[in-house]
């Protein structure tokens, strides 16, 4: 299993669980940058009584634009013969390396200023949980970098993304992963929230979307990712991109 360079072993689609940088990155307590523990429970939702406008991403033909056609199954399916522990492994790689390279592409227009909050929503913050358990509402770049960080840690770390076929995946891997997932499902809400604007001028939406999708798909099969991580708590109403998964669920992109 030589996942070394990482680059060469890629998923077939384009793209596809603290606080000091050097940590895991996702929900995670931390007192300086990531790690990777913000609690599915860390999030601030305010209702609010008057009706907005949907966001451009929820309305045609930008929330229905893709690369890929047709139900998403396929693509996560485990190929035979390969290990789920390596397929999972891989898939969260070029997650995060594609999303990285989109965020990079639109990270001018996310600073401490334009995004004092890791907001996903009018009425959805993102809060970061330091290692003392505290938690703390940080901009949207320091979020995403202490995600950034803790992530590329993690995929570093060969006991926990072992390089070597000799070398076993470490018992807690599928509760880390998960960690790492509900991150970046973070990120991607706050890219479309805040910055679907600047997809849009790209003209990257049919591959945002493509790459979104695959996740959403990815996370859902291998059960990386819970109906809350997505739409927020139960009783809460839908917020973000729970409705952009609603929606493609609808059209049969997605399953639930």
């Amino acid at each position: 299993r030589n996942r070394n360079p990482r680059q060469q072993r890629r998923s077939p689609t384009p793209g596809r669980e603290g606080s000091s940088p050097p940590s895991p990155a996702g929900h995670h307590h931390d007192t300086g940058p990531p790690g990777l523990e913000s609690e599915p429970g860390s999030l601030r939702v305010a209702t609010t009584l008057q009706k907005k406008p949907l966001p451009l991403y929820l309305c045609s033909p930008f929330a229905d634009a893709a690369l890929v056609k047709g139900n998403f199954k396929t693509i996560v399916m485990l190929p035979k013969y390969v290990d789920i522990m390596e397929w999972v492994a891989v898939n969260i790689y070029d997650f995060f390396t594609n999303l990285n390279e989109f965020y990079g592409c639109i990270s001018e227009t996310c600073t401490a200023q334009s995004c004092s909050t890791m907001s996903a929503g009018p009425s959805l913050n993102y809060l970061w949980t330091n290692r003392d358990g505290k938690q703390v509402s940080l901009p949207a770049p320091t979020y995403i970098d202490y995600v950034v960080t803790s992530v590329q840690q993690l995929i570093e770390d060969e006991n926990v993304f072992p390089n070597n076929a000799n070398h076993t995946f470490h018992p807690s891997f599928p509760s880390t992963v998960k960690t790492v997932y509900r991150q970046l499902l973070r990120v991607f809400a706050h890219i479309y929230h805040a910055h679907f604007g600047s997809i849009l001028h790209l003209r990257s939406e049919p591959h945002f979307n493509s790459l979104f999708a695959h996740f959403l798909a990815f996370g859902r099969e291998y059960q990386l990712l819970e109906v809350r991580d997505i739409k927020g708590e139960v009783n809460s109403p839908t917020v973000g991109v729970g409705a952009l998964w609603e929606r493609w669920k609808e059209k049969g992109i997605l399953e639930g």
